[in-house]
This record gives structure tokens, C-alpha cells and sequence, in this order.
């Protein structure tokens, strides 16, 4: 599925110093967002930073939004995740793109002028109307309020 969405360059030095968000594979599902900064920024540990991306974007259509997700090698091997875990980009939010970078690790992490440090995918959202009910019509379920792991490891 193809939509519009519009993008501004806050930062003169995209397209010169720094891309645009883009795809960096054929399959990749996500864009990836670059640290639009001006100097290195050391994130200590169990630190977070607000990094600027140097675009602003506007979805404009209220059944989509934008999640901000971390880069797993990032994570993985440096610790770095965002600060809110996923961020949430509602379809009429306009300002700047900003990522919450989180350094879960032990050491400090440089981000550098450019660096990859997050992606951008957009989703479908479905917006429920409610049916206020005094009991659920399925009260036969095994389920019923049962969860977080009710079901077991194996």
C-alpha cells in the first residue's frame, strides 16, 4: 500500500551531509532515522538523549501513524534502545522527528554526526467504536481474565 505523506527538511545539511529517511534494502521494512547533530554526543550509561533527525513529517490521515523502533543491532550489541521503548507518531503531529536514545549498557556510547539510530514504520490503525455491555456475550471462554503467562513456558 502506497500513501502520501508530507516531509519537511529542518536541516540544511540534508541531502548534502545527511540523507533523507530512506529504505536501506528492497525488503527493509522500516526507514531509518539519522542523528541530525552537530557535534558527537557521548550517552552515558542508564542515560537518555534527545536526538534531533532534521524532519518533520505530517501523515495527515487519521488511519495511519508512525512508530519510532529502535535498531536491533544497536540494542543488541551496545544497549542503546529508545527511552520510550516505541515512539508513537500521531497523523497530526508536524514538528520534528526526535529519538528518545536510551544507553541501557555499561560503557558510554558515542553517537556520531549521522549515525543510524532508529526506524520509522508506518501502520494501519483501527479506531473502535465501543459497545458498552454489562458482561461479554462469550462468557463460556476458558479464558476469561486469565493472561500474563497464564498458558505456561512449555
Amino acid at each position: 500500500m502506497k500513501i502520501n505523506v508530507d516531509i519537511k527538511i529542518l536541516d540544511s545539511r540534508i541531502d548534502y551531509e545527511f540523507f533523507c529517511p530512506n529504505y536501506a534494502t528492497k525488503g527493509s521494512s522500516g526507514l531509518d532515522l539519522k542523528a541530525c547533530i552537530t557535534y558527537d554526543i557521548d550517552i552515558l550509561p542508564n542515560t537518555a538523549v534527545l536526538l534531533p533527525t532534521g524532519v518533520a513529517i505530517h501523515i495527515k490521515n487519521p488511519l495511519i501513524s508512525a512508530l519510532i523502533l529502535p535498531r536491533s543491532g544497536l540494542g543488541h550489541k551496545c544497549g542503546i534502545v529508545l527511552g520510550n521503548l516505541v515512539g508513537l507518531i500521531d497523523s497530526d503531529y508536524q514538528g520534528q522527528i526526535m529519538v528518545s536514545a536510551w544507553n541501557r549498557g555499561t560503557k558510554s556510547f558515542k553517537v556520531t554526526r549521522g549515525m543510524r539510530i532508529a526506524q520509522i514504520i508506518f501502520i494501519p490503525i483501527i479506531r473502535p467504536i465501543f459497545n458498552f455491555v454489562k458482561n461479554f456475550s462469550d462468557d463460556n471462554s476458558t479464558r476469561k481474565e486469565q493472561g500474563f503467562g497464564h498458558s505456561g513456558l512449555k
